[in-house]
């Protein structure tokens, strides 16, 4: 009869441990098992030079979001860019979308401008106003040959 509660025991303390890893993993991988709390907008640039999934989407220097996807529009060959932004925070239609450089030689993220609109886009809307990633490269190429 001892041996059994001990086992028991044992084994709750096992699954509780189990459970506390579980939470953790998610909580500090920053993963979202139920993605309640975020909506998508999307945003087409000429160039994401740099940008990669999973990068932030900042307004005013504070983190609102994730870039979700990033494709390519066959028709108009140019890229889309789908955005996971907080629920929390609303987008004007005016809003500017631009691809900027952390730093030097950062990492690409998104920065969201707000603008003064009264209308809020919604899940699926379409952000406008865009401004392409600044391609380093193809200006010193063009200062070099003489492009400028």
């Amino acid at each position: 009869m001892k041996k059994a509660s001990i086992e028991t025991a044992v084994g709750i303390f096992v699954f509780i441990g189990i459970l506390c890893v579980g939470y953790l993993t998610v909580k500090l991988g920053k993963m979202e098992l139920l993605g309640k709390n975020y909506y998508s907008v999307q945003a087409q640039f000429e160039s994401v030079a740099g940008l990669k999934v999973g990068a932030s989407v900042e307004m005013a220097g504070v983190p609102i979001g994730k870039v979700e996807a990033i494709s390519l529009d066959i028709e108009r060959q140019i890229a889309r860019v789908r955005m996971k932004i907080q629920s929390d925070v609303a987008i004007t239609d005016d809003a500017i979308a631009s691809v900027k450089t952390a730093g030097l030689i950062g990492d690409k993220y998104i920065k969201l401008s707000p603008g003064g609109s009264d209308l809020v886009l919604k899940a699926g809307d379409t952000i406008i106003e865009t401004e392409s990633a600044l391609d380093l490269e193809d200006l010193i190429s063009k200062y070099v040959f003489g492009g400028i």
